[in-house]
């Protein structure tokens, strides 16, 4: 692929939030210790294992964070969708966050939630760390800053791009705990791809991204409203419904058997909960719809749509913090 120009490349933002893709090992066959082991680098490090970054976009490091995804929650969210829309104001013609793969699609999420200016975000990280052999990292990086840099994708949103795929943050899931191929879209597959030759878009989302652009502040996020993801099994009592309550949960994600159907005992459980003012959200815990069906709608339940219950509990949340009623939280889950 001949890249243009120096001098008219494209400004991209990369943003870089730990995770796989920020750390390095002594050992260049440690592709599982790692996390602990090994330490996590500055964005300036990273960078300069790939300089053919130089040749696709004029980049901008921002070090943001240097954590295991697992510790990015709705504090570090908010906080990078402020970052994002300071560096866009300064000019950024497009966004890469460099993000540990376990919440990468919860982050890319909500950002698809809060985000709906034209300018592209681009989610990546990696499977194996950039110290170790055939690591996927700095193709991973490569890739991403194509698709930012590139101008068919302005007004897609927030995507996820590993593995030479393209996906759209709302369908996006991580699939395998190893494999390069982990992010997947179960029913969907991605939107384009990324080839030697260029970017390749196939589909455009059809989902409206930014329904909370405007109605979230972040001041609120500091007091979202507790949800609770309640993970069906064979023989559950529903005794986790009724510890989610206990607690103060104003909202409860059943993540059932498919298509989307709790144990009788949840079931009991989550009408009591319902009866005492929480709203519910039924998922499934495979991939999927779970359909309007006529029991949900006459016990007041919402369909999850095709949202993973992760997914749900961000959406139902963010409904919640924006006072939404039941009829708008369904219709969230319709039409986001």
């Amino acid at each position: 692929m001949i890249e243009k120009a120096a001098k008219s490349l494209p400004k991209i933002a990369v943003i870089a939030c730990g995770g796989t893709i920020g750390s390095v090992s002594p050992d260049t066959l440690d592709v599982v210790d790692y996390p602990e082991q090994g330490k996590k680098v500055p964005v300036a490090a990273l960078l300069a294992r790939v300089p053919e970054a130089a040749r696709i976009a004029g980049v901008q490091g921002v070090d943001f964070s240097a954590v295991s995804s697992s510790a990015i929650g709705p504090a570090e969210w908010l906080e990078l969708r402020a970052t994002i829309e300071r560096l866009v104001h300064e000019g950024a013609q497009g966004i890469v966050v460099l993000h540990g793969t376990g919440t990468l699609e919860e982050t890319a999420f909500f950002l698809h939630l809060v985000w709906s200016g034209a300018v592209p975000i681009v989610l990546t990280g990696a499977q194996r760390p950039p110290s170790a052999v055939s690591s996927d990292a700095g193709m991973n990086l490569i890739s991403s800053l194509r698709v930012a840099a590139d101008p068919a994708s302005r007004g897609k949103g927030v995507m996820v791009v590993l593995n030479d795929e393209i996906f759209p943050a709302r369908d996006v899931v991580k699939t395998s705990t190893f494999r390069l191929q982990t992010f997947q879209a179960p029913g969907l597959g991605p939107i384009g791809c990324v080839d030697g030759d260029g970017v390749f878009f196939r589909r455009t989302p059809v989902n409206a991204g930014g329904i909370f652009s405007n109605t979230i502040a972040q001041q609120t996020i500091a007091a979202w409203p507790r949800v609770d993801v309640v993970y069906s099994y064979a023989g559950a009592d529903g005794m986790m419904v009724d510890a989610a309550v206990k607690a103060g949960a104003r909202g409860i994600v059943s993540a059932g058997f498919a298509p989307g159907i709790p144990t009788p005992a949840e079931r009991d459980r989550l009408n009591a909960a319902l009866a005492a003012g929480v709203v519910v959200i039924q998922a499934s815990r495979a991939a999927g719809r779970v359909a309007r069906r006529r029991a949900l709608a006459e016990s007041g339940i919402i369909a999850g749509e095709d949202f993973s219950p992760q997914k749900a509990r961000i959406l139902l949340s963010l409904c919640l913090a924006a006072g939404f009623d039941h009829d708008r939280i369904a219709a969230a889950f319709r039409d986001c």
